[in-house]
């Protein structure tokens, strides 16, 4: 078995001349964008600097390697070996953003990076551990826009226009893989026929029928859609008809990470399609959200949400760490909201289990961990019992 790791051991010392970029060379540029670059990589696309020169600055400016609750905390190695490599360490980085924003429900970063063969790849950050982050995610169930969205978009035709003459290439991981789609699909024209390939490594679809759109329809041939077997995250909402199933060593949903996904030579390990379980995951989700009117959405959401900021935490490693006193906080929030916010988060939670949500939790089951970290279960205890 062999990961994005092994890969840099094998791959490491071919430059792109000597071996073209593939398809794990842009999972590892999308993982390289859930790094903090800032003060390490130039906000704006005039300047760059080289990958080892932004990862010196980065382990100078950060005291430890954790990621937070669920970003994988290889990524640091991973950038470490990156950088050490003759494939990599060259390649220049720059307009790196991000931003987050509580009111505007938005978290959104971004970094390009100027490849050896001359063309440019725009990474978009998948979700981080702000719960501003998890709360745009949830978002993207109901609202044909979200911020971040928007964000890309602007951020793919401002670097179009930075790099006039260079070819392009968009792609990110998670939520990141949904706003590289998007901004390709939105950026116009001009900008669209520069690009020679979009990466969506399992990312959520969208509450729009997508596929329908002129503008879709002409990158359509260039978006590559990559996902685990059990993929939960890459096939939520509307997503590309299409899609490239890889072989993971997680289960369930831990699947998600993309160190979790095999390697061969220069490519993943394929497979013929999803699992059983993905498949009948995959099935009861779009049950559950089909059943959901937007209004429902909405409501649960934002009660949900509402309990989840209740203690002014920022991440999901300030909820882990709160520990009893947050979830008894969130408990008697839960309690001060009125009716019809309660009914929604009950009613919506009783219509996730007649969906056959008991099938999907079988499959989900390496989430238990974390769940016991978080302090969840006391919050669900309270909801069946109201």
């Amino acid at each position: 078995m062999a990961n994005l790791l092994d890969y840099l051991d094998w791959r490491g010392d071919l430059t792109l001349a000597e071996r073209p970029f593939n398809e794990v060379d842009n999972l590892l540029l999308a993982e390289l964008s859930y790094l903090e670059f800032g003060g390490a990589v130039p906000d704006h696309f005039s300047q760059s600097v080289t990958l080892r020169e932004a990862v010196d600055k980065y382990d100078a400016q950060r005291p430890s390697d954790e990621m937070g609750v669920l970003v994988p905390d290889q990524i640091p190695l991973l950038a470490r070996r990156m950088a050490a490599s003759a494939r990599f360490g060259g390649m220049r980085l720059c307009g790196y953003r991000s931003e987050i924003d509580g009111e505007m429900q938005m978290q959104f970063s971004a970094v390009s990076a100027i490849l050896p063969d001359g063309r440019v790849y725009a990474a978009f950050r998948g979700t981080d551990d702000t719960i501003v982050g998890w709360k745009e995610d949830f978002n993207l169930a109901f609202l044909p826009v979200v911020p971040a969205q928007v964000k890309a978009r602007g951020y793919l035709q401002e670097a179009a226009a930075a790099f006039s003459a260079r070819r392009m290439m968009v792609g990110g991981h998670s939520k990141g893989g949904n706003l590289a789609v998007y901004a390709a699909v939105f950026c116009g024209e001009p900008v669209q026929d520069r690009i020679d390939a979009v990466f969506n490594n399992d990312g959520p679809g969208f509450s729009f029928p997508l596929l329908e759109r002129p503008e879709h329809a002409r990158i359509a041939a260039r978006i590559r859609t990559i996902i685990p077997e059990s993929s939960v995250i890459g096939m939520l909402l509307e997503h590309e008809e299409t899609y490239e199933v890889v072989r993971s060593t997680q289960s369930g949903l831990m699947q998600h990470d993309g160190f979790s996904w095999q390697v061969r030579s220069s490519q993943f390990e394929r497979l013929p399609g999803q699992s059983l379980g993905g498949r009948m995951i995959d099935q009861t989700l779009h049950r559950f959200i089909c059943a959901l009117s937007e209004e429902q959405r909405v409501m649960f959401v934002d009660a949900l949400f509402e309990i989840l900021t209740c203690t002014d935490a920022d991440t999901l490693t300030d909820l882990q760490e709160g520990g009893l006193r947050t979830a008894l906080a969130m408990i008697r929030k839960y309690r001060t909201l009125d009716k019809p916010a309660r009914q929604a988060l009950a009613g919506t939670l009783q219509l996730f289990v007649r969906a056959g949500a008991r099938t999907a939790a079988n499959e989900l089951h390496p989430l238990t961990k974390l769940y016991a970290k978080l302090p969840l279960q006391k919050l669900a205890d309270a909801l069946s019992q109201d």
